[in-house]
């Protein structure tokens, strides 16, 4: 297991719940207005106190969640402007997880028009700052427990949600790779060759994708997503589950966005992974050399659209942080690139640019 990241890395994934929280900003006079004519009904029902709201955190989309205390506990708010974030989304899966019997946040009151909602608080200790803190046998403990709880989601969360995405949408999200981290980032223009290796590679990535089994997938399940309340982890950002591959969380949470580990761990966890899925009747692949291959595959799936959303979200919307850690999605995927030979075209189109993320002093 290699050494967690520094306490650094917190600022490529948002605010750092550890310093100090910062005041309410509204960009918009009239969404602060539409903010507090929807709020104000709900002050007596929960007690809630005016002066002790604040930000609690923001991430790469255009949500943000704010924290404010009420007469026996806080609460969160989540601001999810409309025509940006699907509010009905996340009402609809925190629904379900509740049913399920999963930890999440639980709604209290929503305004699906406005994009406003009340939420139980799951409290600030973000799985992602604790691994980056703890030693290896906690972090192996907490881990572990992320994979038990991935489980419990794949095996109680529903398969009928609406959203399921296949090879459309997977070669859309491939397409991000080449338009904004090939062309836009790194200024690139692939010839007729290069572009007939992409499409190549995109399609045995996609048919590797869409023949795997179908179970509920969470798209983003990551330390950063998960909190440690008490002993139990509790679920956020989920509002884009759909049905998907099995292993498509799975390989998001053992290659992070945020954090690394050594190969041999990821193996490691990955097959305990595999049994306990197997003893809870989960439709993973009998052999694990085939589920480790499809495991491999999703993730360089994953990987060259974070890529593309990586600088998409420096050129777009102005978060330049988030490219620090391409060399990391680089490393992710020349591997699996070398690995494979129906893969091995992509290395030609990876190491220029890789090459040159380094020289640009990206940090891992």
């Amino acid at each position: 297991m290699s050494p967690p990241a520094p306490p650094a890395a917190l600022t490529h994934s948002g605010e750092d719940t550890r310093v100090a929280p910062l005041a309410v900003r509204w960009a918009d006079a009239a969404r602060q207005e539409g903010f507090h004519a929807w709020l104000g009904p709900l002050i007596e029902p929960f007690g809630l106190r005016l002066d002790t709201l604040k930000m609690a955190s923001a991430d790469a989309s255009f949500r943000r969640y704010l924290r404010i205390s009420g007469s026996q506990h806080s609460f969160i708010i989540m601001d999810a402007p409309p025509g940006h974030e699907d509010l009905c989304a996340f009402v609809r899966v925190a629904s379900w997880i509740e049913q399920a019997g999963l930890l999440g946040p639980r709604v209290l009151s929503h305004d699906t028009v406005q994009g406003f909602a009340l939420l139980t608080d799951l409290g600030d200790e973000l799985l992602l700052n604790v691994l980056q803190q703890a030693s290896a046998e906690r972090a192996q403990t907490l881990m572990l427990q992320g994979l038990n709880t991935l489980v419990d989601w794949q095996r109680a969360m529903p398969t009928s949600m609406p959203g399921a995405w296949g090879a459309a949408e997977w070669l859309s999200e491939l397409s991000l790779f080449e338009t904004w981290c090939v062309q836009r980032e790194f200024r690139h223009s692939w010839d007729a060759k290069q572009s007939a290796q992409w499409q190549q590679v995109c399609g045995l990535l996609v048919q590797s994708a869409a023949a795997q089994s179908v179970v509920a997938v969470h798209r983003d399940w990551m330390p950063r997503n998960l909190m440690l309340c008490g002993t139990a982890l509790g679920i956020l950002d989920f509002q884009d589950a759909a049905p998907g591959p099995i292993t498509y969380d799975v390989v998001s949470w053992l290659r992070d966005a945020f954090i690394s580990w050594e190969e041999t761990q990821e193996i490691d966890w990955a097959v305990r992974y595999w049994q306990r899925a197997r003893q809870a009747g989960l439709p993973v692949e009998q052999d694990f050399s085939e589920f480790w291959r499809q495991l491999e595959w999703m993730g360089l799936q994953r990987h060259l659209r974070i890529l593309g959303v990586f600088c998409r979200l420096k050129h777009r919307d102005g978060k330049p942080q988030y490219v620090q850690d391409l060399p990391r999605f680089f490393g992710y995927a020349t591997r699996v690139a070398m690995r494979y030979r129906a893969l091995q075209p992509l290395l030609t189109l990876l190491e220029p640019l890789s090459g040159q993320s380094v020289q640009a002093s990206y940090t891992f």
